[in-house]
């Protein structure tokens, strides 16, 4: 999301050219691509996406985040890079980590060049022309993910001024990606910083779709606060489906903010009921936190916008349904059996352990959502592809119900199972405050990208901290994000950055780095916060 202003009280304008939506006739698509206004997969399965944006430019340590959105329902995840003209560049390297995340999650992967938001009104926004050259040098890392990558050019790539000529730069940008061999279906955000509010996109979509030779291209409309009656809503995305040109809602924001109150609600229900995509803004990390859906990137912690987009209606986990490359059958709509009644083991202060008898289903549980039930609201609190789950950050001395839904391929979700009663223990947690995971994001040659989550599983915040932990094989830290990292021989002292300085109870703060190994790669076996041992998550 960028800058509003200049917006009260306009409407849209414009309307599409009626000419009928033959696309333009060129190479066999391949992977994702567009047919009579449709995503489609590459074996022709429609494709809707149904997910959420994450600012992995900015938090490139928080690479857990796809993993727990995949876990709350989402297909898509439309993930934010720059291309170095306005902030540090996502390296091809990097690019390539985050495209084997969204796969090893199973999710459908929009990558966007974040740096020409504003272009024309904000001096400090890149041209598309430049995001353009950026993913001409990202060729080799995207070629052969068709079915799993689209290619959003850049990011609301024109602003309030002048914002007619946002059609030749767009063209252009097509055109040059298409010159430079890219098949990937392509993504083009709309000016007036992606609302649009005065019509230019919806006057020059004809044009901009029929200048691509694969006809491959889908537009992308951000709805903020322009959007804030149904007619506003239902108007412009039908104008869109009329004309078989396709199009989903690629940002979009529900909570009122200075220049309104969007109508979320209609957004949702009218992408349903048109089968159009929706990407939420966003997971976490807002300078303003009123569109973090997940607070501090805990899942366990949505605030009322994310409960909203996941588990409302219309919402992710009653409308996703996951790409068939990974293996779901579009044609699958038996949602498997209840799971059995969760039993509670290894109550703590702030955290407890729960235990199910599986699911069936005709193809196969995929996994199993857990939430808590307080009167007739649910919140999702883990997500689990074994029949057991530990939620934690809870409060100690409290009374807590929790139940489980199973989920297969296809998206299908169970009924509820019968609800567990838990009440935390008094005390808090006994022992270590503290719990690290440890995993290696990707390899090659010579290194190796890192992660580590360090959870307080204590009852009080922990600032300032150390993390201390020892490498066996000689591996060596070239760069860190999250935290400075001191190194002698293969013992490591990590400090917290400024954004990581306090883990809040029952928190996470996620460290990456990149670094130098040989043949062996043996992850640490022990690490220490402030001098206490943490146990592993």
């Amino acid at each position: 999301m960028a800058g509003l202003a200049a917006l009260l009280g306009l409407v849209l304008s414009g309307a599409l050219c009626p000419s009928i939506a033959g696309a333009a006739v060129g190479a066999q698509a391949t992977g994702l691509h567009i047919s009579d206004g449709r995503l489609l997969e590459g074996n022709g399965n429609d494709f809707v996406m149904r997910g959420v944006n994450h600012a992995h430019t900015w938090y490139p340590g928080e690479t857990q985040s796809l993993a727990d959105v995949k876990a709350l329902g989402a297909n898509t995840v439309r993930v934010v890079l720059s291309d170095g003209h306005r902030w540090s560049e996502n390296s091809p390297e990097d690019v390539a980590a985050v495209v084997g995340q969204c796969k090893a999650n199973r999710l459908i992967c929009v990558l966007e060049v974040h740096d020409t938001t504003g272009y024309g009104e904000d001096a400090a926004a890149g041209t598309l022309d430049h995001a353009a050259d950026y993913w001409i040098g990202l060729k080799d890392v995207l070629a052969g993910q068709e079915d799993y990558v689209v290619v959003n050019i850049g990011n609301e790539p024109w602003g309030n001024t002048d914002p007619a000529g946002w059609t030749g730069p767009t063209i252009a940008a097509v055109e040059k990606l298409r010159d430079a061999g890219f098949q990937h279906t392509i993504m083009v955000d709309a000016p007036n910083w992606g609302q649009d509010w005065q019509g230019v996109m919806r006057a020059n979509a004809r044009s901009v779709y029929d200048a691509d030779p694969t006809g491959n291209l889908i537009f992308s409309i951000h709805m903020y606060s322009v959007y804030d009656t149904a007619q506003e809503i239902t108007d412009y995305l039908n104008a869109f489906v009329d004309a078989k040109l396709p199009i989903l809602i690629g940002e979009f924001g529900g909570p009122a903010d200075q220049w309104g109150d969007p109508d979320e609600d209609t957004m949702m229900a009218t992408a349903e009921q048109l089968d159009l995509g929706y990407l939420a803004w966003s997971w976490s990390g807002n300078t303003d936190p009123v569109l973090d859906l997940a607070l501090d990137f805990d899942p366990s912690r949505l605030s009322s916008w994310g409960e909203r987009i996941f588990h409302g209606v219309d919402g992710i986990a009653q409308t996703a349904e996951e790409a068939t490359v990974y293996g779901g059958d579009p044609g699958d709509t038996r949602a498997p059996t209840a799971p059995g009644a969760p039993a509670a083991s290894a109550v703590t202060g702030t955290s407890v352990t729960l235990t199910w008898a599986a699911s069936t289903d005709d193809t196969g549980v995929r996994g199993y959502d857990v939430v808590r039930v307080a009167g007739g609201a649910e919140t999702g609190v883990a997500a689990s592809t074994s029949t057991t789950a530990t939620v934690t950050g809870l409060t100690a001395g409290t009374a807590y119900t929790f139940a489980v839904y199973a989920r297969d391929a296809a998206g299908n979700r169970s009924a509820r199972s019968a609800t567990v009663d838990v009440t935390t223990d008094e005390g808090g947690s006994p022992g270590a405050a503290c719990s690290v995971g440890y995993r290696v994001v990707g390899e090659w040659p010579g290194g190796f990208q890192g992660e580590i989550a360090v959870r307080n599983t204590g009852t009080a915040a922990i600032a300032p901290w150390t993390l201390a932990f020892a490498f066996a094989d000689g591996q060596t830290i070239t760069n860190m994000w999250g935290g400075t990292a001191t190194q002698n021989a293969g013992a490591v002292s990590v400090a917290p950055a400024s954004y990581t300085a306090t883990i809040p109870a029952g928190a996470t703060v996620t460290l990456g780095f990149t670094a130098g190994k040989g043949a062996a790669n043996t992850a640490p076996a022990a690490f220490r916060l402030n001098g206490s041992d943490c146990a592993r998550a």
